[in-house]
């Protein structure tokens, strides 16, 4: 086996790429990137009733959006059908698997027997010394392996530990139909084999899998790959994962305005830690990760650590990169609102000099949209109901005392508007919130933004004043 780690992705194209899908993904790609090796991408598009193009497109499209790349072109494993059925035929000549003529009929009274005996279904193996010189006319043999029957077969797991399965559980399985299409079991193997796959990070749903699956390495002589069988996904009712617990595809968060550093560093802490670290850059993550680590447990999906988590990442990134991300996102974000997806560069200037403001309160680039509303609305100005309730007489006659100290301003900044506002609620002794919260609800039409003073810098002179004229003409 080479020394170089190479580890792959395989989704089924039957959907999208669901957060678990994603979250294995990501253990693949940080551990080829810890050991300098490659995660390759194959698309186990077999079951071709429910694989589909854009299902395949919508993975690629995921994993691209999440900044998992992989090496070289994605395999299709539908395409590799002829290599599966001619290393089936390479076991039957090598005696290590053989032609099954058993029927339907048959097949089914031995899961009946299997089953009033208390037994689970198994094929008893009537063709596996039988001379093929008996077989009848006119049934398509499938092919099977023939397992070993005593003993046990050993997965070394480097998540679950050593794992023994009793090979009398095993059977001779299928790993050719006699339509001439390769089981599923078996198409992995090969392709595994054939592309070099040093590692094998799956769900643990697959770790029965894993025992057949040595039996085909062992047949055919080949190295078994390293194994690592990692814990499913729970709700935070510790149920499976389900649709209201997040069991989303990736598009989903990305319309909800989640950042895919922060989606990373999320599914990354789902089931593997490094000491108390719960905020991780990339390079944090590639340098400490080892699938050791990884817990046998199922993690716990949860949005409110999700959010938090992608609040600290938006308030970490710099402004200019966080509005590149923002306006990428924006075509995607469903509830963008009055924010033009292609800003002009007066538009964009405004929302890079409003976002040291916006991102001290958004959690996800959605919450930063709706924030960034006040930017784009046109005058006069609809309130909000809240908004609509501050601006009562008192607020109205606040505002008309305070326009003339705003306007006399000879520079237009956050200081300067702040400087002027503390001066008249000083003389008119009132507190700097009676003045304050008017400004805000007549300059932005809510009852809440980002700092009002911030607000105004960001609007300028000519806006804000016209807005605060347009109320008092209301």
């Amino acid at each position: 086996m080479s020394d170089k780690v190479v580890t792959r992705f395989a989704p089924s194209p039957t959907g999208y790429l669901h957060i678990g899908g994603a979250r294995t993904a990501l253990f693949n790609w940080l551990y080829s990137r810890h050991t300098g090796g490659e995660m390759l991408l194959r698309i186990e598009d077999t079951d071709r009733e429910r694989s589909t193009d854009a299902a395949t497109a919508a993975i690629m499209d995921g994993l691209t959006w999440l900044g998992l790349e992989w090496h070289g072109e994605p395999v299709s494993q539908y395409a590799r059908a002829d290599r599966h059925r001619e290393v089936a035929e390479e076991l039957v000549r090598m005696g290590k698997a053989y032609r099954c003529y058993a029927t339907q009929q048959e097949l089914e009274e031995m899961r009946e027997t299997a089953r009033a005996n208390g037994l689970p279904p198994r094929y008893d193996g009537r063709w596996r010394d039988r001379d093929p010189a008996e077989a009848p006319e006119g049934i398509k043999p499938a092919i099977r392996i023939k397992a070993p029957r005593e003993g046990e077969t050993l997965v070394r797991d480097r998540v679950q530990g050593d794992v023994r399965f009793p090979n009398k559980d095993l059977d001779d399985f299928i790993i050719l139909r006699s339509d001439g299409n390769p089981t599923y079991m078996h198409a992995v193997v090969v392709d595994d084999h054939d592309m070099g796959v040093t590692h094998i990070i799956r769900g643990d749903d697959h770790l029965t899998n894993a025992a057949r699956q040595t039996i085909i390495y062992q047949a055919m002589g080949w190295d078994v790959p390293v194994m690592a069988h990692i814990p499913l996904i729970h709700g935070p009712d510790g149920a499976k994962l389900s649709k209201r617990h997040g069991a989303l595809g990736v598009e989903a968060y990305r319309a909800m305005g989640y950042l895919p550093e922060a989606l990373r560093n999320y599914l990354a802490r789902l089931g593997w830690s490094h000491g108390d670290d719960e905020v991780m850059s990339t390079d944090d993550m590639i340098a400490w990760f080892e699938i050791e680590d990884v817990n046998k447990g199922a993690a716990r999906f949860d949005f409110a650590k999700l959010e938090a988590l992608n609040g600290i990442h938006m308030r970490s990134m710099d402004d200019a990169a966080l509005l590149d991300r923002f306006l990428a996102t924006l075509p995607f974000i469903e509830t963008r609102g009055l924010i033009p997806v292609e800003p002009d560069a007066r538009q964009k200037a405004m929302l890079l000099a409003a976002l040291p403001g916006l991102k001290e309160r958004a959690k996800t680039l959605v919450e930063l949209a709706e924030s960034a509303q006040y930017l784009f609305v046109s005058r006069p100005l609809q309130l909000d109901e809240k908004a609509a309730q501050i601006l009562d007489a008192d607020a109205r006659a606040t505002i008309a005392a305070i326009v003339p100290a705003l306007e006399a301003l000879d520079e237009w900044s956050a200081a300067s508007t702040e400087a002027a506002v503390r001066a008249y609620a000083e003389q008119a002794g009132l507190k700097l919130g009676k003045v304050a919260q008017p400004l805000r609800a007549a300059a932005t039409g809510r009852s809440t933004s980002p700092g009002v003073f911030d607000v105004l810098a960001v609007l300028g002179r000519e806006e804000t004043l016209g807005r605060l004229r347009d109320q008092l003409a209301a």
